[in-house]
């Protein structure tokens, strides 16, 4: 037996609720959809699949290299599929939450949080660079534990598929047992926004208990309007740029620093300075913290 990829068979799905909720912006939110923002998205989401099978069969490969090392061997029962997509949500927090900590991770996810605009189609602004920051590391362990490599695949796919639905302004707040267990359109907008009290918060793919578990939750508040995007906006909609831009700012802080500070510009948080003079999330929430002016 072997996995399969849903996410083709999602896609229609994906651009019927988009036209949908376009109809509802019209009315109820105006300013949820802007046309060159939107195009961005969507581009972004086509290069991002086709980054994807660029590549996919040198990480199945890998993958399946490790797997003739693994501890033990597990069937395609459902508890093993039960298994390894509760593994496989884990290890999307632990990556989640090394993307924006860690910068070298960071210069492939940003683009997802590049939009001004928390809509349906900003889930599709997927990384062209995944690739390349080594993400899929984060989820090679499990192939050790015994899962096999196609149903890990299959894992991840539904993952991705669950988290389009929870970017949007149309939906509220989800019954209060759901929102204590699944990360929902409520939770997420605080993981879009770049208000200080929301940064970094709420890494969660599907199950919001790894953040609550892990002291990353944050629950939106009902005082706090929320605006979207990153701390120091793109202010632009070139796609190249939407894509590479964190890339590119990497190669000149490292051409420039001193050579004790290159390393930290690469796998420093996001913000940081070898000389104080950007902030990183951090230092934003902590002077948000402290009294005065």
């Amino acid at each position: 037996m072997t996995g399969f990829d849903p996410i083709p068979f999602a896609i229609p799905g994906f651009v019927l609720l988009i036209a949908l909720e376009m109809a509802w912006a019209r009315r109820r939110d105006p300013l949820a959809y802007e046309p060159r923002d939107t195009f961005v998205s969507l581009m972004l989401g086509l290069g991002s699949v086709v980054a994807g099978l660029l590549t996919a069969g040198i990480v199945l490969d890998l993958g399946t290299w490790l797997y003739g090392f693994r501890f033990a061997t597990l069937g395609w029962v459902w508890w093993t599929w039960l298994a390894c997509f509760l593994l496989d949500d884990l290890a999307y927090y632990l990556w989640h939450r090394a993307a924006h900590r860690v910068r070298w991770f960071w210069a492939a996810h940003v683009n997802h949080h590049s939009s001004q605009h928390y809509n349906l189609s900003t889930a599709l602004r997927q990384p062209w660079t995944g690739f390349l920051s080594a993400s899929f590391a984060f989820r090679l362990p499990i192939v050790l534990l015994g899962f096999p490599p196609a149903m890990l695949i299959t894992c991840g796919a539904l993952n991705l598929i669950y988290q389009f639905w929870i970017h949007t302004t149309a939906i509220g707040r989800m019954p209060r047992w759901f929102e204590a267990v699944f990360n929902t359109p409520s939770h997420h907008r605080v993981h879009h926004a770049v208000e200080a009290p929301y940064l970094d918060r709420n890494y969660a793919g599907v199950l919001i208990v790894w953040d609550r578990l892990f002291g990353t939750f944050q629950r939106e508040r009902d005082d706090l309007t929320i605006h979207f995007g990153i701390v120091r906006q793109l202010g632009t909609f070139n796609l190249l740029l939407a894509a590479f831009h964190e890339w590119l700012a990497i190669a000149a802080d490292v051409w420039r620093a001193p050579w004790r500070a290159k390393l930290g510009y690469v796998f420093g948080p996001p913000g940081w300075s070898h000389d104080g003079s950007r902030r990183s999330s951090a230092d934003i929430k902590r002077l948000w913290r402290e009294p005065g002016p």
